[in-house]
């Protein structure tokens, strides 16, 4: 064999290679096929997110999350920012995509100005994966909250950016009846922090996202919902964000892009 034809096989078996084929970490481009839902400007923001209406609804539309200048790279940000989530109230002003998804590809980046800032990214409304400094702990960054512990040790640190790369498939359900629950794999600033996890249910009750009141969050109910986004009256700040829908038929989240 030459060293050209070579070349081309070990190219051709590049995809198969686990992390190789996903465009992961800040600055991730959007993929083909993506939608970006945040670019920093206020047009978009209220084009393609509302308020999340849930019992604890405190806010009124227009948005009262600001668009504020990002620190690091120059342009414009968008800031988890309503006086009314002050003293970490969650629910009272989270903001949630117009749009409803099933299975889909997410990047997400995000920077926390303060020690201790605290949000949340909720896959479906429902399952959220932490965003909060400081803590390790299974309730801790980057956790699949509850279910998984902190990969911490991938964290940049306060005022920095930081990005999630997420493949999440919904539950399944069978005349009704949920048969497969929903599963998510991550990496977090291009590593691999979470593989093919089970979510077992909604946690923090009926505040904090859909169905987190039906059966203390086991309840799950067969509808697609919005990518959501926690305001706890921190100043965490969100750019660089898109989303891909996508139709996975086995119980696999693996990066196939």
């Amino acid at each position: 064999m030459s060293r050209s034809t070579l070349a081309v096989c070990i190219l051709c078996l590049l995809p198969t290679l686990p992390g190789a084929n996903a465009d992961v970490g800040v600055g991730a481009a959007p993929l083909k096929g993506a939608e970006v839902i945040i670019d920093g400007s206020r047009k978009m923001l209220d084009e393609k997110w509302t308020y999340w209406e849930g019992p604890r609804f405190a806010s009124s539309l227009p948005i009262k999350w600001k668009i504020v200048d990002d620190p690091i790279d120059g342009g414009t940000v968008v800031m988890t920012d309503d006086p009314v989530a002050a003293g970490g109230k969650y629910g009272t002003a989270d903001v949630v995509t117009k749009k409803s998804y099933r299975d889909f590809r997410l990047h997400i980046e995000f920077l926390i100005s303060k020690p201790g800032g605290n949000s949340g990214v909720y896959l479906q409304n429902r399952y959220e994966i932490q965003v909060l400094d400081g803590d390790k702990t299974k309730h801790g960054m980057a956790a699949v909250i509850n279910e998984t512990e902190s990969p911490y040790h991938a964290y940049n640190g306060v005022g920095k950016w930081n990005a999630y790369d997420i493949t999440f498939r919904a539950a399944r359900f069978v005349d009704g009846k949920l048969t497969e629950k929903a599963r998510v794999s991550m990496f977090f600033n291009g590593k691999k922090v979470h593989d093919h996890i089970e979510i077992n249910k909604v946690w923090g009750g009926p505040n904090s996202g859909v169905d987190g009141g039906n059966d203390d969050g086991r309840g799950i109910t067969d509808t697609p919902q919005g990518l959501k986004l926690q305001c706890e009256g921190h100043d965490v700040r969100y750019r660089n964000t898109w989303i891909k829908e996508l139709n996975l038929k086995e119980a696999d989240t693996s990066f196939t892009e």
